[in-house]
């Protein structure tokens, strides 16, 4: 039975990954005025299975000077954690309903780190380990205001369970009394998914495609994978958060039709962000963090906190 659950959870999130490549295509394609995939299929909607036909159809490359093992399992383990993460999200009903769901996912979310170092040092090329080099700290920076944005909301819903942190938002939403954090969140999301305008591990015009510069076919259709699977997680992971349920969050079809469409909302923005903004400079990427982002995530985080000792020292009005 779990086996089957486990399958009904990774299926439609395969299925959504790779209908995310076409959707993206096709925005980046008409916000530059050209088509995008139209060929393959009606609309191109048979392009996903194109691309993963081609990729994992080729021969993969195993570079001679390479670390073997890590370089294989590199890749194995990125989609891995990607599906991992996704077990204690409520889609009405999360596949395990931990106590401690959100920190389950910060610290697999941190376990990725070692996915990108693994295979830009396995490659045993100069590039490869830059983007890694770069990534790791870019991921690891970002981690940091992750972590105290989600204390700061976990302070406001006083449960580490994301099921419960639902349910307190059947009034409001908790993007408007935290919109600040929730800003900070949605660009932290993007740097943590190394997407535009933070791919920097990926930089194509420095370091000819970055910690996966020696990967190709098989191997290099995981990670890209990975990180599709790791948008769409964030997205949801946000939505959970900042724009829960409304009104009637126990009712399972509106949860879901309600739930699916937020996601998609700020999937699209990731993508209209990606058309939008030229890439950061490095620097540029850890003056926002420690310079800005971080001592107001402080201030916030605290104000969160002293908010209940000082509204108990007012005395009640008679």
């Amino acid at each position: 039975m779990f086996l089957m659950n486990l399958l009904l959870l990774i299926i439609p999130i395969l299925v959504a990954m790779a209908f995310l490549t076409l959707v993206e295509r096709k925005m980046l394609g008409y916000m530059q005025l050209r088509k995008g995939p139209n060929i393959v299929g009606p609309y191109g909607l048979l392009q996903p299975f194109a691309d993963a036909m081609k990729l994992f159809m080729k021969e993969p490359l195993k570079p001679l000077t390479s670390s073997i093992s890590l370089f294989i399992i590199a890749p194995s383990l990125a989609l891995t954690l990607a599906f991992t993460m996704w077990i204690p999200i409520p889609m009405p009903q999360p596949l395990i309903n931990m106590n401690m769901g959100m920190l389950f996912i910060l610290a697999t979310s941190s376990l990725a780190v070692y996915t990108i170092l693994w295979s830009g040092w396995a490659s045993n090329s100069k590039y490869a380990l830059f983007g890694a080099l770069r990534a790791v700290a870019q991921t690891i920076s970002y981690e940091v205001t992750l972590a105290i944005i989600l204390l700061s909301v976990l302070l406001l819903s006083g449960s580490f369970t994301l099921s419960s942190l639902i349910t307190t938002q059947q009034f409001t939403w908790l993007l408007l009394p935290t919109w600040p954090l929730a800003m900070m969140w949605f660009i932290s999301t993007l740097a943590e998914t190394n997407r535009a305008p933070f791919d920097l591990a990926e930089g194509e015009s420095e370091l000819v495609s970055g910690f996966n510069v020696e990967y190709a076919a098989g191997p290099f259709a995981l990670f890209f994978m990975a990180e599709y699977t790791n948008i769409i997680m964030m997205n949801a992971l946000t939505t959970t958060i900042f724009m829960g349920a409304l009104l009637n969050p126990l009712d399972p079809e509106m949860f879901t039709f309600s739930f699916t469409l937020k996601t998609l909302l700020l999937t699209s923005i990731f993508l209209w962000i990606r058309a939008s903004y030229p890439r950061f400079r490095y620097d540029q990427l850890m003056h926002l963090l420690w310079k800005n982002f971080l001592p107001l995530t402080l201030a916030l985080c605290m104000w969160h906190i002293s908010l209940p000792v000082i509204m108990a020292c007012i005395p009640p009005l008679t």
